[in-house]
């Protein structure tokens, strides 16, 4: 069902808040690897607070939904959504990074209420959401498994060895969401590893695929919406996004994948991009 313009713009200022609370733990970790935590937030915004069928206060309940970021690198982002669903206590943010602190740059699933899955060496989250995919049907489990995929780590064997176990048991009770913000650590994934023609390679795997705006919450739930509803065929839902989005600075370079703040004038500067980004992303479902 397609979000009413209300719904939209309350998803919209969750993404405000949690893309200044990003910098903000940025700024007490003096560093953190902001670009793709910044591309992947909407995404994970639409899931977390539409979709997902979990409950804060009973975080192993067995019939609640997976999710698996296996672009670990987000891990800042991730811990400050986990903070804000109330898995993990905000003021642990404070701490993010810092020695002896339970938030380490990837987030760790036996430190962290609330993470499904410890990710951070990529290419490994898809194998895992597979097994526990595999498991839910085998036991005639209704909960879905979400896994989210940076592009970049789609040049990785182990992902296509997983879809192609993914497609041979029919799981789609497991969607597969990539990050597709076309930047790696050190320069675009064409330059690196050329990972076109992308959407024609699920395809070819046997997937549903869906290629989306990534940052337009409309497009990210009816996506889902589609993918929730197919049992035929595994799917996956390409999002189109900018690393760093919602501060110009650093939107669409490789370079942020990984920056420090530790100016409060810098953090100011930041913030101010963000609210100016999001009051003009605002402008479009208000009227």
């Amino acid at each position: 069902m397609e979000l009413t313009n209300e719904e939209v713009l309350f998803l919209e200022e969750k993404a405000r808040e949690l893309r200044l609370l990003t910098i903000d733990t940025t700024f007490w970790a003096k560093g953190g690897h902001v670009g793709g935590g910044l591309s992947v937030i909407d995404v994970a915004v639409a899931l977390y607070y539409k979709f997902l069928n979990i409950d804060t206060g009973n975080p192993s309940w067995e019939k609640r939904d997976r999710i698996i970021f296996s672009k670990g690198h987000a891990g800042i982002s991730i811990a400050c959504i986990l903070a804000d669903k109330g898995f993990i206590d905000k003021e642990q943010l404070k701490t993010y990074n810092h020695t002896g602190s339970k938030l380490g740059m990837h987030l760790n699933k036996s430190k962290v209420t609330g993470l499904d899955a410890s990710t951070g060496s990529l290419g490994h989250g898809l194998s895992i959401g597979a097994g526990i995919a595999a498991a839910a049907k085998y036991r005639n489990e209704k909960y879905k498994t979400f896994v989210i995929l940076g592009d970049g780590e789609c040049n990785e064997g182990s992902i296509w060895e997983a879809a192609l176990f993914i497609n041979h048991y029919c799981l789609s009770n497991l969607i597969t969401i990539v990050d597709r913000n076309k930047l790696m650590f050190d320069g675009s994934t064409k330059e690196v590893m050329e990972i076109e023609p992308f959407k024609a390679k699920w395809e070819s795997f046997g997937f549903n695929v869906l290629e989306i705006d990534g940052h337009n919450f409309k497009e990210i739930t009816l996506a889902l919406d589609k993918a929730f509803n197919n049992n035929d065929k595994p799917t996956c839902i390409i999002c189109n996004t900018v690393k760093g989005c919602g501060i110009e600075e650093i939107e669409g370079n490789y370079k942020s994948h990984y920056i420090s703040i530790k100016d409060e004038e810098v953090l100011e500067k930041y913030k101010k991009l963000i609210n100016a980004y999001h009051d003009e992303r605002k402008k479009k479902w208000e009227n």
